[in-house]
Order: C-alpha cells, then structure tokens, then sequence
C-alpha cells in the first residue's frame, strides 16, 4: 500500500455515496491505518450533487482533501465530468456505464467500466444493492483494502438485508471486466 491512498466517490444524492465512504472509511480503520473522510453534498434531499472523499495511510493525514485521486467512483456524467480531470496518471476511474454514458479517452489513467446498477436490477431486481456491489469490486481494486474486513464493514454500517448485501458484494468481488 501507498504511503497515503486518496479515494473519491461522487454521484447524485439517494445512491448511498456518503454510506460508500463511511464503509471504506470503517474498513480502513479496521485494518489499523489513519483514515479522514469529508463529505459534501448539495441541498437537496436526494438528486443533488454529493461527494465524498477518504484518505487512507498507514501515517498520520495530514491533510483530508482529496486533490489527487487514486481512485474515483464515478456514480453520475455530472460526477464524472467534474472530477475525471484530478485522476492522475497511474490512478484508476470506476464507472457505472448506467450513469455516465460519455468517457473521455485522452485520459491518461486507467478507466474502468462496472455495471453494479444493472448487475443489482439482474440479480436482485432492484437498484439498492449497487452500492455494496461497487464494494465488492472496490475490495478487488483497490490497494491495501482487505476482502473480509470490507464486507464485515458493509454489514456493520448497513444492518438489514446482510445475506442480499453479501450475496451482492461477493457478486462484485468476482466480477471480471
């Protein structure tokens, strides 16, 4: 692992975007690093802009900004146009293709298409399990997070549904692109 591992997540409110950090964030605990989270959103109730951003290291953070993302979980076209230029080369996008449907090529980092809303809709018939399916997929791909403790996470931070948000963050643990 990196001496500091930056993660973004951003989307539009209603899609658990702040739940997505929380979970990353506990799981970073778990494993014994420093973590800082910050969250912003917009005014809304649901549909307005939300973001929220975990740094992860083994020291102490000195700073919670995220500017230079290593990965960015991109959950809306509007998420993805605001944020997609910070990803340095080397980083990692994650991209759910139901929401952002226009990808910039000159990109130099890595940009992954995960398809966790249609996956959820496949295989659960409804949208609520995407987040703990980008979870699953988040525990593959990401740097220095471990399977087991991630999904202990996930079950801790959302206490219903435990055997359908297993059986979707294992779902996404698998998926291959």
């Amino acid at each position: 692992m990196k001496d500091r591992v930056e993660i973004v997540a951003s989307g539009f409110g209603g899609q658990g975007v702040v739940r997505l950090g929380q979970i990353i964030g506990e799981c970073g605990v778990k494993q014994g690093l420093h973590v800082a989270m910050l969250k912003s959103h917009g005014t809304e109730m649901r549909g307005g802009y939300v973001r929220s951003q975990v740094v992860l290291s083994e020291k102490i953070i000195d700073s919670p900004m995220c500017e230079s993302p290593d990965y960015f979980i991109a959950l809306s076209l509007a998420a993805y146009k605001r944020f997609k230029d910070t990803v340095p080369e080397g980083g990692v996008i994650i991209y759910d293709p139901a929401f952002v449907d226009e990808v910039d090529n000159s990109l130099k980092c890595e940009q992954i298409p995960f398809p966790a809303k249609d996956l959820s809709m496949e295989n659960f018939n409804n949208a609520l399990f995407a987040n703990s399916i980008v979870l699953g997929f988040c525990a593959q791909t990401i740097d220095g997070l471990k399977k087991d403790v991630m999904l202990e996470s996930l079950l801790h931070v959302i206490p219903k549904f435990h055997e359908r948000n297993k059986q979707a963050f294992d779902l996404g643990y698998r998926y291959k692109n």
